[in-house]
């Protein structure tokens, strides 16, 4: 099997050594070269030619987020952006990065063994996997959307690997009509509040990171806090609420869209509609199914548009997706179930 040629971009030597050597030991990655600015980059990159890059932002002489405005639409290269708790990842995203992981303290062990053993090169396997031309098109396409509004609706979305550009090409066609808006994205903990900021900033509707007892409300959105608790939907007297509670991993994640996705088959039943764009794995197939089940609408991004497609594909095998959908249709198809509920 064809060992997976990555190249390293960080201009810290001891972090790149670093990187170099604990990657090397992964029997299905090859280091094929080291870069310590963008200009060496883009030399590896034609010297090379490797399947995925990792990336710092923060670089001498051009800044890793230029770079990748420069790069893609030439070379669009898998890339993992691995980054300080900094907005600016969002900004690498929409660049065209695949995916990010943030940087570790050198000097807490068992946080960096984690990082250099399992989650770095289990994020280097996926991006090998990502159609770039789907990142391009995500990074450049325009959207057009209809409006409408039932305030007992609800819409739950889940995403993973490509979900940070995915969820935004489709909530920032959200009118402030819209229902409220649950979302679950797969994120290290610390980066989904400045997530919500960010795309506060962007969209017509509001968006927050979700706090327990938030009133799910329409032409607002939350964002499922990332770490070690799980967001699920119940319904109140007065209207759908959040609870954000400590839990165990599902599905290997926490928060799981499968935990999102069956509470609201509970709560709202036929009055929702569930959303499962680009992502690895299968978490939210079988919560997607029990929302279908319940008589809820379920939506799932088509493969042609997805960056990785596994759990929408799950989802469809497992006869949980009511209508796929390119990404840029998706709020069109959420418009017209509303009207239809």
């Amino acid at each position: 099997m064809r060992k997976i040629k990555v190249l390293i971009v960080e201009d810290s030597l001891v972090f790149s050594k670093l990187l170099a050597q604990c990657l090397k030991e992964d029997p299905a990655l090859e280091v094929v070269a080291v870069a310590q600015d963008p200009y060496e980059a883009r030399d590896a990159i034609i010297a090379h030619q490797p399947d995925v890059m990792t990336l710092d932002i923060e670089l001498p002489k051009m800044s890793g987020i230029e770079f990748l405005q420069k790069l893609m639409p030439q070379y669009p290269i898998p890339t993992v952006v691995i980054s300080s708790l900094s907005d600016k990842v969002f900004d690498a995203l929409q660049a065209g990065a695949v995916d990010f992981v943030a940087k570790p303290q050198v000097n807490k062990q068992e946080q960096l063994e984690n990082f250099l053993r399992n989650e770095l090169p289990v994020k280097i396997k996926i991006a090998s996997t990502a159609k770039m031309g789907n990142v391009k098109k995500m990074v450049l396409s325009q959207r057009e959307a209809s409006t409408s509004r039932q305030e007992e609706q609800i819409i739950a979305i889940g995403a993973s690997t490509g979900g940070p550009e995915a969820i935004a090409t489709v909530i920032k066609e959200f009118e402030p009509d819209i229902p409220g808006v649950v979302v679950v994205q797969h994120m290290p903990p610390g980066f989904t509040g400045m997530y919500a900021k960010r795309l506060d900033n962007q969209c017509k509707v509001r968006v927050k990171e979700a706090e327990d007892g938030d009133k799910v409300l329409p032409g607002h959105v939350l964002i499922a806090p990332a770490g070690d608790r799980q967001t699920k939907v119940v319904k109140r007297p007065d209207g759908y609420r959040v609870e954000v509670k400590p839990g165990e991993r599902v599905s290997g994640h926490c928060p799981s869209v499968d935990v999102l996705f069956d509470s609201v088959a509970k709560a709202a039943g036929n009055r929702a509609i569930g959303i499962l764009l680009t992502g690895m794995g299968g978490d939210g197939a079988k919560g997607l199914l029990a929302m279908r089940s319940t008589g809820a609408a379920t939506i799932g991004q088509d493969e042609s548009t997805c960056v990785i497609y596994g759990m929408p594909k799950v989802a469809y095998d497992l006869g949980a997706v009511q209508y796929q959908e390119k990404l840029t249709d998706i709020a069109k198809r959420a418009y017209a179930l509303i009207k239809k509920m």
